[in-house]
């Protein structure tokens, strides 16, 4: 609280109150044990009467909200080590330079957009972070703080800038060329993008935000990956924390309150969440009909967080302390967000009007004050002391995460151009009066043609300012945010070692997803790999056969094992470990492919290379969890991303909702995924070898999405001189004459992927048969093929040597009309049509529709893509 408030103002008696006399004993009772004894024992005695209780069955639970003031008490806020003068001029040139660079933009081009008044509200909660408590990467050596993670509300990203300005990173001409990417390098400039994108900036920003609901829950699961990497004595992150800047209306979003449990599950107290409470979603209140303080408070507390309320600044404690009825505690408890949003967008006079002056105590409490005083109280994520004792209270809370609900202004200092209003989210540009007002308004050293010019403002080198914001940053271990990529190269074995019997599979009977599997179990026995692999699954390890690695390598517990498992005399027993190697996440995608991008990006983020092998129903990835897989490519995340019993027809009994047919279209939307459909055992171990090479060796910036199958035939042994076809995305896999071979007899050119291979090789005997010669081609990966064409014709649009695509160069070496079959989307395979060498047809066949239920034959002959199909394809074509 501000100043403490008397408990027994703190509620109005109770109008229904049968014995007030009575009820005025216990309280006054109760105030005294507090008084005589101390918090501890009177939380000891409420714990015992709640118990009591709920023995008596009384129905009485505790209210989950606490008084509509400050937690941190007056009397209990640390001395607050800067310099306040300092760093409040330090946050309004901050603001200056942000506002200044949104509005040069906009006034130079008008559809930029960009925006103001979010970093309004939240630059003191980034100011104060920024000066005490956010540690930098200081270096990957013994005793070096290898620095917080920090993620930053998206469309605070200008004021982000701005202090990079100040600090030199950023210069005058890159501010200038605020969301001008494309044209700032001709003016030697950085563009600098929209929101947090590190591929776009990759020295500089560390994890995207820009998409709503992505960041919350990313930070949940990096906090947990740091105890991961801890138990597993990889990395001592035991004194790091992730901070998280999100906004109350970002937590509308299903993701950013779908892992709450899980961190205080874990007790992940290396968390703090500041959610940003300006009441304003992008078109106008959060709540505006109620209180979203209060509803974020009972959410996070009954999802067992520390809640840390910082609503009100320090002009607000002389109030609070003259309030001897408690009128002010209750008429703040008493007014919703649409009313209070009205305040923050009115003036002075008007809150002394309708605010103070809704009854006589609260009148009498702001007689003395001025309407400018009025209008200059602050609230509490405006006041620098405020946040920096919330802070210190969430950094030093142990035993669970904290959340921290900022009460703050969207457009704060804007005035009547922003401040409050519905359109302040979209408030882009303002006139002269509204920046002069601004400056006012935060006393900034600029003259009136500095402020209409929209002037960039930088203290001289040797200010106290400078000096004061460069002595911080290193007293923290240097700038931030900024992304680095440094780690050590992790040698991967050659691939015989693991994959031999892939490789010379001899015909054996087994799924591409067993056959993954056992070369995963082999991979986490090397030495130095083995401990770097990071097996993840949502749920159901063993329907993809994985139960052999329980006992093996563990499943991760932060508490390790605490009973006997019913299977435990069981050869595939459920064991749990602290140091268990696999994160079984339970059913949610979104917490998996969360903690695959956490594992994903600790080559950047730790300085220590991990390589995650998340494995899910195909269905269940791009097309549900498809945002998070952007925002991993984003931050340039390398691992494996494995779509078991994938297709529309594999997995047969399953139906409409199961049945993935589009996840090999989606990842070739994303630049750096590069996706693979392998039938056999042998395509697939070249592929997982040259993934990690890449990733692990080479140090790429890419990430291998693979569809394994549940089906299990005969797996043939690779064919000689197969892999670089196999990574390039096709070769040519057999060839079937007619058993008497005739001058110009027709031929065809089939092309066929994943489990839908095996339905092309029996539609090639089958036309060999009729007469027919067919050359089996098995594509590994259309996007594949579709990049490199698409490579060759810009080449050729440039005026630049174009090269054969690898699938014309193939195709060249082949006869007839070329038909492709998938157990995807046509859309798929019609990818690579504008590569067909001249003169020859293409026909594409696959899965369009909605899948059904049923067994694999009938599906395939359903949709259109079993052998009997392909051999129909080529009568016709052939005869047309």
């Amino acid at each position: 609280m501000n100043a403490t408030t008397p408990l027994h103002l703190l509620g109005a008696p109770s109008a229904h109150d049968a014995d007030p006399l009575e009820t005025a004993e216990w309280r006054d009772a109760f105030l005294a044990l507090y008084a005589t004894a101390g918090p501890e024992r009177a939380r000891q005695i409420l714990d015992s009467l709640a118990q009591l209780a709920r023995a008596q069955r009384v129905g009485w639970q505790p209210d989950l909200n606490t008084p509509y003031v400050n937690t941190v008490a007056v009397q209990d806020q640390p001395l607050f080590p800067g310099d306040l003068a300092i760093e409040e001029r330090l946050a309004s040139l901050m603001r200056w330079n942000a506002l200044a660079m949104v509005v040069r933009a906009n006034q130079a081009y008008g559809e930029l957009g960009g925006h103001i008044a979010s970093y309004a509200s939240a630059a003191d909660l980034f100011e104060c972070g920024f000066n005490h408590f956010f540690r930098a990467r200081e270096g990957t050596g013994p005793g070096q703080h290898r620095g917080d993670l920090v993620f930053f509300q998206p469309h605070s990203a200008p004021g982000v800038y701005a202090r990079a300005y100040l600090e030199g990173r950023l210069s005058e001409q890159d501010l200038m060329h605020y969301r001008q990417e494309i044209t700032a390098p001709a003016a030697g400039a950085q563009g600098l993008c929209s929101y947090p994108h590190p591929w776009l900036m990759p020295d500089f920003w560390q994890f995207p935000t820009g998409s709503m609901g992505i960041g919350p829950i990313s930070s949940i699961y990096h906090a947990r990956f740091m105890r991961y990497l801890t138990h597993r004595n990889l990395l001592d992150c035991m004194h790091r924390k992730v901070w998280g800047v999100f906004g109350d209306g970002e937590m509308d979003e299903p993701e950013s309150m779908s892992a709450l449990t899980l961190a205080a599950r874990e007790g992940l107290d290396n968390l703090v969440w500041v959610v940003n409470c300006n009441l304003q979603r992008l078109d106008g209140p959060v709540r505006g009909n109620g209180r979203i303080v209060d509803e974020l408070e009972r959410l996070f507390a009954g999802a067992g967080w520390n809640v840390v309320k910082l609503l009100w600044g320090s002009d607000w404690d002389g109030l609070f302390a003259r309030d001897l009825t408690g009128t002010l505690a209750r008429t703040l408890q008493a007014t919703v967000d649409g009313q209070m949003q009205t305040f923050a967008a009115k003036d002075g006079r008007f809150n002394r009007d309708n605010f103070f002056g809704q009854n006589p105590e609260l009148a009498a409490l702001a007689q003395g004050m001025t309407d400018e005083q009025i209008d200059r109280l602050k609230r509490g994520g405006h006041d620098l002391v405020k946040i920096h004792a919330a802070y210190a209270a969430a950094a030093a809370h142990r035993g669970q995460p904290t959340v921290i609900l900022a009460h703050t202004k969207k457009g704060y200092g804007m005035g009547q151009a922003g401040q409050g209003k519905m359109t302040t989210h979209s408030q882009k540009k303002l006139d002269a009066d509204d920046l002069i007002a601004f400056r006012n308004r935060f006393q900034l050293p600029l003259s009136d043609e500095q402020v209409t010019g929209l002037a960039f403002y930088k203290p001289a080198d040797d200010s106290p300012e400078m000096r004061y914001l460069r002595e911080r940053r290193a007293a923290l271990g240097g700038a931030l945010p900024k992304r680095h990529t440094a780690c050590d190269v992790v040698p991967v074995p050659a691939v015989g070692q693991y994959a031999q019997f892939a490789l010379q599979a001899d015909g054996k009977e087994m799924s591409t997803t067993m056959a993954f599997v056992r070369m995963l179990g082999t991979l986490l026995k090397d030495a130095p790999l083995g401990p770097r692999i990071v097996p993840i699954v949502a749920d159901e390890a063993r329907t993809f056969g994985m139960a052999n690695l329980f006992k093996q390598v563990g499943i991760y517990s932060s508490v390790g094992q605490r009973y006997a498992p019913e299977d435990i005399g069981s050869v595939l027993s459920y064991r749990e470990a602290l140091d268990g190697q696999i994160l079984e996440e339970g059913i949610s995608e979104a917490g998996a492919i969360a903690s695959w991008t956490a594992a994903a990006t600790s080559y950047s983020v730790h300085g220590l290379a991990m390589l995650p092998f998340y494995i899910y129903y195909s269905m269940f990835g791009f097309q549900r969890v498809g945002d998070a897989i952007w925002a991993a490519a984003d931050q340039r995340a390398r691992g494996f991303l494995l779509g078991a019993t994938s297709g529309r027809t594999t997995l047969g009994g399953e139906g409409l909702q199961h049945q993935d047919g589009s996840s090999h279209l989606v990842a070739a939307t994303i630049p750096n995924c590069k996706a693979y459909d392998p039938a056999y055992a042998g395509e697939l171990a070249v592929i997982l070898d040259a993934g990690m090479r890449e990733m692990m060796v080479e140090q790429q910036d890419v990430f291998y999405y693979v569809t394994l199958m549940n089906e299990n035939y005969a797996q043939p042994d690779l064919p000689a001189g197969a892999a670089e076809g196999v990574l390039r995305g096709a070769y040519v896999f057999e060839r079937h004459t007619p058993a008497t071979p005739a001058a110009g007899a027709p031929a065809v050119t089939l092309l066929g992927s994943g489990a839908i291979l095996t339905e092309v090789r029996q539609a090639a005997v089958a036309l060999a048969a009729e007469g027919i010669a067919a050359t089996v081609v098995s594509v590994t990966s259309w996007s594949e093929l579709a990049r490199d064409g698409q490579a060759c014709e810009q080449r050729w649009l440039a005026g630049q040597p174009a090269g054969t695509p690898w699938i014309t160069a193939l195709l060249q070496a082949t006869e007839g009309p070329v038909i492709a079959a998938t157990d995807y989307v046509r859309a798929v395979p019609e990818t690579v049509r504008a590569w067909m060498p001249e003169g020859r047809r293409l026909v594409t066949l696959g899965t369009d529709g909605f899948g059904r239920s049923d067994t694999r034959a009938a599906l395939r002959r359903f949709f259109g893509v079993d052998a009997q199909a392909v051999v129909g394809a080529a009568r016709a074509v052939l005869g047309g």
